[in-house]
């Protein structure tokens, strides 16, 4: 009769041991999603946005880039000029090595590190040369990341431009009748 063989290792094959397996399996899924957040969504419902009350030109930025209120109101014959701009910043703050290393979470998708992009947008609006109205917005976004999960820094840098567009937009709703009286509803 053919005999079983099986491989013992001291420990291994203990009731603790074997709990303490089961409960790192189950948990640390867990951990990591409780550390590691997901980006707001990229995208804003521009549904309910309305244009400005008034058309105007782009004389200096990106017209793929801009916040959609002022999107929705380009023109190309207009004596009213939008200018507007966006900076980002980065920064990364990491746990050394060494220090990782020695913490027993860092394998178990804990954070090491964080990326952060701080975004930075301005708009001016001008009539004729004349000065309608200045904006301006910024934000910090920041993600962790861990040794077996990080944030892209396109979808870092996505995040920062969509959250300065929408606070740009929100400033622009709230100006909305100064900004028909100050250029007397111009089409």
């Amino acid at each position: 009769m053919p005999r079983k063989s099986s491989l013992r290792i001291p420990g291994f094959s203990s009731p603790a041991f074997l709990a303490l397996a089961l409960a790192l399996v189950v948990l640390a899924p867990g951990c990591a999603e409780q550390q590691l957040h997901e980006p707001p969504p990229l995208v804003a419902d521009t549904s309910s946005l309305r244009p400005l009350p008034f058309k105007g030109r782009l004389v200096s930025g990106n017209p793929n880039q801009l916040p959609p209120i002022v999107a929705m109101s380009l023109s190309d014959n207009s004596p009213i000029t939008f200018s507007y701009r966006e900076e980002l910043t980065h920064e990364e703050h990491h746990t050394p090595m060494i220090l990782s290393a020695l913490e027993n979470l860092a394998f178990l998708s804990n954070p090491t590190g964080e990326y952060v992009v701080t975004a930075l947008a301005s708009l001016s609006i001008s009539n004729g040369g004349e000065p309608i109205g200045d904006y301006t917005a910024q934000t910090r976004i920041a993600r962790p990341y861990g040794m077996y999960s990080q944030p892209t820094h396109k979808e870092l840098d996505d995040a920062a431009r969509a959250a300065v567009r929408q606070e740009i937009d929100r400033k622009l709703e709230a100006e909305m009748p100064k900004l028909a009286a100050s250029t007397g509803d111009t089409e």
